[in-house]
């Protein structure tokens, strides 16, 4: 295998409209896992270039990504948000095979924010309040630096008055009954998860968006639920440690884990 290439894609939102997402191909004639990145920024902001660094340095190893552009406030509302993620995941589950890949080979990358829309369709089989698919939208997770409990985040900004993170929770979030709604952490707990795919779980101690603590809390509720879920605590490391520097120790060791991880997880499918 030498290198990868770089492909501008469009996908169809839940209403038709079209999305864009960038395609990060290993070049080989053979299959390769895939996985769908959901970017971060606080519910409100950022792209499908957020995570680039990491698609590259996965592609360069042999794992494809497809990085979803999705649409957020104040363009759209929570509930648009969700669905064309759920969108773009379906989409990519049912052309697995033309981004170079197998639908069972299908996992899903999200970071930050990203990591709670990503996680919420997971376990839902879908948009919150839409027809569930019976079938998994992704067969495995990695969840890095990811918000799973909205509502304690939320308190936990208010608290030490963080007004950045306050400011994008009220301009997505309609209230605190709907952060505890559509809250991974407390569907999990609930025992409404439709699904539990294997999880990799990435998360610093030094996070001042997240506590880190939150980490340790959704695996011990997952793994009682019954699912598959290993959770890496790197001490010292702050938000987006791998994309801020990515040539850190580090963040070499979690890109190793998570190639390590989706290959397993491959492999385990067949």
């Amino acid at each position: 295998m030498s290198g990868f290439d770089i492909q501008d894609l469009e996908f169809p939102a839940f209403d038709g409209q079209a999305l864009p997402g960038r395609l990060y191909r290993p070049r080989c004639d053979a299959a390769v896992p895939l996985l769908v990145d959901v970017h971060g920024g606080a519910w409100i902001r950022g792209n499908r270039l957020n995570n680039a660094s990491m698609h590259e340095a996965l592609a360069d190893e042999g794992i494809a990504t497809f990085a979803l552009d999705f649409r957020m406030p104040p363009q759209a509302e929570a509930a648009t948000t969700f669905a064309d993620v759920h969108a773009g995941l379906a989409w990519a589950r049912r052309h697995a095979n033309r981004l170079g890949s197998r639908p069972e080979w299908v996992g899903g990358l999200g970071t930050s924010s990203g990591g709670h829309l990503l996680m919420l369709n997971a376990l839902l089989g879908g948009a919150p309040g839409a027809a569930a698919d019976p079938a998994p939208l992704v067969r495995f997770a990695v969840a890095c630096w990811p918000i799973l409990d909205p509502l304690a985040r939320y308190r936990m900004a208010r608290e030490r008055r963080l007004a950045p993170l306050l400011d994008a929770h009220h301009a997505f979030w309609q209230d605190e009954a709907a952060m505890e709604r559509d809250n991974p952490q407390l569907i999990v707990e609930r025992g409404e998860a439709r699904h539990l795919p294997p999880v990799l779980l990435i998360q610093g101690t030094d996070d001042a968006n997240v506590d880190h603590f939150r980490a340790d809390a959704f695996g011990e509720q997952y793994r009682r639920a019954g699912g598959a879920i290993d959770v890496l605590k790197y001490d010292d490391e702050a938000h987006m440690f791998i994309t801020v520097e990515p040539g850190s120790p580090a963040s070499l060791h979690a890109m190793d884990r998570i190639r390590q991880f989706v290959r397993n997880q491959c492999r385990a499918a067949g």
